[in-house]
């Protein structure tokens, strides 16, 4: 299949981005380079100096909303994909209606019971949406550490699943840049064996 069927077919879906930070900036970038309709982006942050260093922004968006930062951004890269945002936190209340539509949804939290919280959501409340999770990838190198996970047909993890951020040992570009870009492709995976609404893909 030539790049611009691909394109075509993943123009008909939507992908939940839970957090803007290095993995959610960066995987949407991905995905919208390669075609994805419409992203819904969710965060409260914004964009600050120490983020520069593993997150898809610059240094003119510092002071900046995060979700408003990535719409420009991605509006440069692909003006065809649309995209949504929602500055707030979310929590397992509202996930359900930020996220209503979403065919994927990517986590993209920096704290393990924010991780631990959506998973739960997701599950309870969105039955059937696949969640891709990313959990460990903090520091650099150790690059055979990294790994896709399939844990069944709606959960699915990116990362060495060990490796926690801290002072000593912080996200770097490299590594959140491989765990984003694997969040993605499994992203294009699930979508590209997924009909969307106004197609019939044929073989």
């Amino acid at each position: 299949m030539r790049f611009p069927e691909i394109k075509k077919h993943l123009a008909n879906f939507k992908v939940g981005i839970a957090g803007a930070g290095g993995l959610g900036s960066n995987c949407a970038v991905a995905l919208a380079r390669s075609g994805v309709g419409t992203l819904v982006i969710a965060d409260f942050d914004i964009v600050e100096q120490a983020n520069l260093n593993r997150q898809y922004y610059f240094v003119h968006q510092i002071g900046m909303q995060k979700t408003q930062a990535l719409k420009e951004n991605i509006s440069v890269i692909n003006a065809e994909t649309v995209v949504e945002i929602f500055n707030g936190r979310l929590d397992g209340s509202n996930i359900p209606s930020v996220f209503n539509g979403c065919d994927v949804i990517v986590e993209a939290f920096d704290c393990d019971n924010m991780k631990e919280m959506i998973v739960e959501t997701v599950q309870e409340k969105m039955k059937g949406i696949p969640l891709v999770v990313g959990s460990g990838l903090a520091g650099w190198g150790n690059n055979d550490q990294i790994k896709y996970r399939k844990i069944d047909n709606t959960l699915y993890l990116c990362g060495d699943e060990s490796t926690a951020a801290g002072d000593d040992l912080p996200p770097m570009a490299p590594r959140v840049a491989i765990v984003a870009g694997m969040q993605a492709n499994t992203v294009i995976e699930i979508l590209m064996k997924t009909y969307g609404s106004n197609e019939i893909l044929t073989k």
